[in-house]
């Protein structure tokens, strides 16, 4: 039998930017052990697996080359993109029910909005084990659901960081955020997301930082809208809306490829 698989660049206009994820389109749940298997073969910092519901919903899983995650944006923005652009889904709103519970997807004129769970990040004091992977110290710190946020005065601080991934790998948290005030008119925030204890020493674009992200600068900021852009060497905006205990984010996203599995 046959399985429809796509690569897609999420929070991207245009090919080979942004964060390429799998999509792979399942008649029914598949072993675990066989998802991951998947993944690692694909390589990509995570791969979607979805199927149909008897309501007409879908169920959603996603997979880095490691390990099974709770929360995927990019790959959730990948799936609806290939429903909607791929397969001529009706333009309802899209239901994925997921570990993070129910997360919808909206189709606008310009972008798909994603509904995800906020993620409120909690001050810390300062861990010296932190500011020793990043080679930097923060100007404050705090932590979310998968790990820390790390908070610093300047864009390029961000930008020139050279984390050492074997000691982030071995911090009590499975990810790392990086983020600074944006030096661009156009960009509320900057960010980089390092998870190299799940198999993604550096993602190129992170939806799921930006649930985290958006709350920490709207507080900050005093504005419930933002612009964030991910300095990784490729690059990606994100679009966020903050709204109570939910998280609007928006973004693009172009198929690179598609193709067929037989295993």
């Amino acid at each position: 039998m046959s399985i429809a698989i796509f690569h897609v660049d999420a929070f991207a206009d245009q090919p080979f930017a942004g964060n390429p994820a799998g999509v792979c389109l399942l008649d029914g749940l598949r072993a675990a052990g066989w998802m991951q298997s998947l993944a690692a073969e694909l390589n990509l910092s995570d791969t979607a697996f979805l199927w149909l519901r008897p309501d007409r919903d879908w169920d959603l899983r996603w997979f880095t080359p490691r390990v099974e995650v709770a929360l995927c944006g990019h790959a959730t923005l990948a799936c609806a993109h290939v429903l909607w652009h791929e397969r001529n889904h009706e333009t309802r709103p899209l239901r994925f029910h997921t570990a993070s519970g129910l997360l919808t997807a909206n189709l606008g004129t310009d972008a798909i909005h994603l509904d995800l769970p906020a993620d409120s990040p909690i001050a810390v004091s300062p861990v010296p084990d932190v500011a020793a992977a990043l080679g930097r110290s923060p100007a404050w710190l705090g932590r979310q659901r998968s790990g820390y946020l790390a908070v610093f005065d300047e864009a390029q601080q961000v930008r020139d960081l050279t984390p050492n991934f074997a000691a982030l790998a071995a911090l009590d948290a499975d990810s790392v955020i990086v983020t600074a005030p944006s030096d661009r008119g156009d960009h509320d925030f900057v960010s980089r997301f390092f998870a190299p204890r799940n198999g993604v020493p550096e993602d190129p674009v992170t939806g799921s930082a930006h649930c985290a992200l958006g709350v920490y600068w709207a507080e900050r900021l005093g504005q419930s809208r933002l612009m964030g852009y991910q300095v990784s060497r490729r690059g990606g905006v994100v679009g966020v809306e903050v709204m109570g205990d939910r998280v609007r984010l928006s973004g693009r996203a172009v198929t690179v490829s598609a193709g067929v599995l037989y295993v």
